[in-house]
């Protein structure tokens, strides 16, 4: 059974993400002093007296604004409300109740939602102060003193949102689900490719490099399975990112390439490769992850009968460090290969848990030790005496030798071809652990 969802609405600057980042418990979501920095919906999962449900962090709303980002924005907190079962909005005791908190209100009293009314930043404990009794002005009913800063409040307000709460079934969270993160340097069509698969607008798309900021989550079930989308923000040179927000947005890619098991790494077919391309493909081959190359807007690329083959080839070479991930040409635009996708995702994560058996990793060991005899130095042979399967995500092998300084990096890499010609672990990468067995005297 799907989670409910609650939504945290309100004007810019009030302390939408502060008190976001509070109740879930992380620092999901950017926090800046400067309004407007949430653009996109952001979904973390909260939890108070055994109840679960998904917290959507929303961009302020500015109801008149004709700004294009600004009115996507408010386009996004439109489709969290109406997906939400409940909703908070968030007011500023400091500076009272404002034009925009009232067409705000009477915006969420239309839906026809039950809205619980939080009035943040009180921050001094003791009496309420007399200007929170203003915001009763609102007629949203009894509104809940919060400080998102320091937690005051949160438990009250948490007790009135499961007041609203449908009932829910007594079923853990599936742990089958695939976390996919979707990575790539700016505009190669991140967004774009998340909404295409969620078949609504769950992230703003925009020309403007740099417009999504933090890192969204897009929860999608099909024919295929259970998946987690994270759209990330675009990830640039250091030299080219002067602005404090998106020094923060490359720390949320970074960390939801971390909580991902499957990354898509987005590259722009009309620009080709680039040395960026090749940093944001490493980023995801040093966590281990399992990984899927996606070559965006295909559709924009004119081609004959010999076009994919010599596009494929030359990606191979400039990838040549992660030769395991597949290749996709997809167009996010026009919806092509996006089945085919699905199934390479489940595939190269099924790869990147795979677990083998110890008897038959010295199987496959034997054989390759057979065909081409371990290196030697100085009259001194290399003598493997066994290998293991440490763990997965990646697929990690511990080898026992007689001397680590004989076991050359060219040698590893020819064990770890056989392994793959054998058991596949086609896009993911494999670690190999080297230790040395002390000799018996």
């Amino acid at each position: 059974m799907a989670l409910p969802i609650v939504a945290v609405v309100g004007r810019p600057n009030v302390g939408k993400s502060t008190l976001f980042n509070k109740l879930i418990g992380q620092r999901l979501s950017i926090v800046d002093d400067r309004p407007g920095v949430t653009r996109d919906r952001i979904f973390g999962e909260c939890e108070w007296l055994n109840h679960k449900f998904l917290l959507v962090d929303t961009g302020g709303i500015e109801p008149f604004s004709d700004d294009i980002i600004l009115s996507q924005m408010r386009r996004q907190a439109t489709l969290a409300i109406d997906s939400a079962d409940v909703i908070i909005l968030v007011t500023d005791i400091r500076t009272g109740i404002v034009a925009t908190d009232e067409e705000v209100a009477q915006m969420l009293q239309k839906s026809g939602k039950p809205i619980v009314l939080c009035v943040n930043k009180c921050d001094q404990v003791g009496e309420t102060p007399a200007e929170f009794y203003e915001f009763y002005n609102l007629g949203l009913g009894d509104p809940i003193a919060v400080s998102s800063v320091h937690g005051h409040g949160t438990g009250d307000l948490l007790d009135e949102v499961l007041k609203y709460l449908p009932q829910q079934d007594e079923n853990d969270e599936d742990d089958d689900t695939v976390k996919v993160a979707v990575i790539g340097k700016p505009n190669v069509g991140k967004s774009s490719l998340v909404n295409a698969i969620s078949g609504e607008e769950r992230a703003i798309v925009s020309n403007i490099a740099g417009t999504t900021r933090d890192a969204t989550d897009t929860h999608i079930e099909n024919e295929h399975g259970k998946f987690i989308f994270i759209d990330t923000a675009g990830l640039r040179r250091k030299s080219k990112v002067d602005d404090a927000i998106e020094k923060y947005s490359v720390i949320r890619a970074r960390m939801a390439v971390e909580r991902a098991h499957v990354c898509v790494i987005m590259i722009d077919a009309t620009e080709g490769f680039t040395e960026q391309d090749s940093k944001v493909a490493g980023i995801a081959h040093e966590e281990g992850k399992a990984c899927i190359i996606a070559v965006n807007k295909w559709d924009a690329v004119e081609k004959d009968g010999k076009t994919m083959d010599a596009y494929r080839k030359k990606l191979m070479n400039d990838f040549s460090f992660m030769s395991y991930a597949p290749i996709i040409f997809i167009s996010a635009k026009t919806g092509q290969r996006l089945d085919r996708l699905f199934e390479l995702i489940k595939y190269v994560n099924d790869q990147n848990a795979m677990r083998i058996s110890t008897g038959r990793l010295n199987d496959v060991l034997a054989d390759a030790t057979a065909r081409v005899q371990p290196p030697t130095d100085k009259g001194r042979r290399l003598k493997i005496y066994y290998m293991t399967q440490a763990s997965t995500r990646p697929p990690t092998f511990v080898c026992f030798v007689n001397r680590k300084d004989l076991f050359h990096y060219s040698y590893q890499r020819y064990i770890d071809n056989q392994i793959r010609e054998v058991f596949g672990l086609e896009g993911t990468p494999t670690r190999m652990i080297i230790r040395e067995r002390e000799q018996k005297k």
